[in-house]
């Protein structure tokens, strides 16, 4: 996954130099190719979307920013007094960060990242796509929870991709199906002014999925905001707030521009 980033973090970093109408292209297995403009990742906190805005007012105390990119939720949270340590495995977009103003930002693997102690973990941007897999799922809730401050929360959001009539979706999620994979496992590679990264699964869950592998981790899950619709594709946006069991914690793309 580290590798499979360099061609995001190439063009976050042509961006600050001044290649300001590049575009980022997410290519499918199936052929399906999507372009992102690089301009979307430095939007301002007005013109985030609503599941955004949503989950960065439910944070509280020190945060945890995981594939943080340039940084632009750690940004409006550090404007509003927050204590926010943003991570990325991709340095060039550590590097934009830190020219952005992030006050503590680490090029860091969250799976091997030595625990310290949030009351905010934060996962926008579709970012769960990190886990590459159900199994990584699993692997990654019980991974956060040495992270968890007493009543420490994971705020996430994710796309339920079956919710479009896009018929080359829909053929790309069968055939998923007849593979034994979920609808939203995507396998995808990044493409950018001559740079190809390898492939790689990125995946997203529907609301059930989630909150069923979260029950079995041991976190109580909350939807706190869906915006049906947004999408280029119509999929549905949702964030999720998961509350972990402290005491078990002491002995757990297809839509554009997101």
């Amino acid at each position: 996954m580290k590798e499979a980033m360099d061609p995001f973090g190439k063009a976050l970093s042509d961006y600050m130099d001044g290649k300001t109408g590049e575009i980022l292209v997410m290519e499918r297995e199936d052929g399906y190719a999507d372009g992102v403009p690089v301009s979307i990742f430095f939007r301002e906190p007005e013109a985030f979307f609503p599941v955004e805005k949503q989950a960065l007012e439910r944070c509280g105390g020190r945060v945890l920013d995981i594939g943080a990119g340039t940084g632009i939720h750690s940004l409006a949270l550090q404007s509003r007094g927050f204590s926010v340590t943003a991570v990325d495995v991709a340095p060039l977009a550590v590097d934009v960060m830190k020219r952005q103003g992030v006050s503590d930002a680490r090029c860091e693997d969250v799976f091997d990242m030595a625990p310290e102690s949030f009351d905010t973990v934060l996962l926008l941007c579709h970012g769960i796509g990190i886990v590459g897999s159900v199994e990584g799922l699993d692997r990654f809730l019980h991974r956060m929870k040495p992270f968890m401050a007493e009543d420490g929360q994971l705020l996430i959001n994710s796309l339920d991709v079956t919710q479009t009539d896009d018929p080359a979706h829909l053929a790309y999620h069968a055939s998923n199906r007849r593979s034994g994979r979920l609808a939203g496992d995507i396998k995808i590679r990044i493409r950018y002014d001559g740079m190809e990264s390898e492939w790689f699964h990125w995946i997203q869950f529907d609301r059930e999925n989630l909150a069923e592998h979260a029950a079995a981790a041991g976190w109580a899950m909350e939807v706190i905001a869906e915006d049906a619709g947004g999408g280029v594709s119509g999929e549905i946006d949702a964030a999720a707030s998961m509350i972990s069991d402290i005491r078990e914690c002491l002995s757990p793309w297809e839509r554009r521009g997101k």
